[in-house]
């Protein structure tokens, strides 16, 4: 089965969106930690380090098909983020943009008939509903308190608990 120029480039183009994500993860742990909320930034800093695992799982699909990964200059993040609720919407908003992206790599895949990349994609697939809740989750909760610093400080305790997330590699021989 020929693996298409045309979808080798869109997977690249993947792989990029999947190191911005990471990026833009970790510009908003930054921005937590300079908000003094630390819990809120370690999932944050989790979140990167989950994207960074989707980056490579795209990259190591490519390698094992025979394709040539090209990497490509990554955009700078924004640097700031308002208030914690608008924090998370960003993070609503972009995993719904990511999960379009994946959306549209499936429909290629699906035109031209590769089955190795629709299963692949199918794991995003999964993926990305469990990124959108996790993400919504902690946004309804954020909007519940507003700005009050009690519940803020709650979030924030319940957050610094999220664990790191499992290495595509550890989770096929799981």
């Amino acid at each position: 089965m020929m693996f298409s120029e045309r979808l080798q480039a869109a997977i690249n183009d993947q792989i990029n969106a999947e190191f911005y994500s990471a990026y833009l993860y970790l510009a908003m742990s930054a921005y937590l930690e300079d908000r003094d909320l630390p819990g809120m930034a370690h999932w944050m800093r989790m979140q990167y380090e989950e994207e960074i695992f989707h980056a490579l799982k795209f990259f190591d699909f490519m390698i094992d098909r025979g394709a040539r990964v090209i990497l490509k200059a990554i955009d700078a993040p924004p640097t700031e983020f308002g208030t914690v609720e608008d924090v998370f919407a960003e993070v609503l908003a972009h995993e719904q943009k990511v999960t379009a992206l994946i959306h549209n790599l499936y429909k290629m895949a699906v035109e031209e008939g590769d089955y190795p990349t629709q299963s692949l994609l199918q794991w995003f697939i999964d993926e990305q509903v469990e990124e959108e809740k996790n993400a919504n989750d902690v946004l309804a909760r954020v909007r519940m308190v507003k700005d009050y610093p009690p519940g803020l400080l709650m979030i924030d305790e319940a957050l610094a608990q999220r664990p790191a997330p499992t290495p595509p590699a550890q989770e096929a021989a799981a």
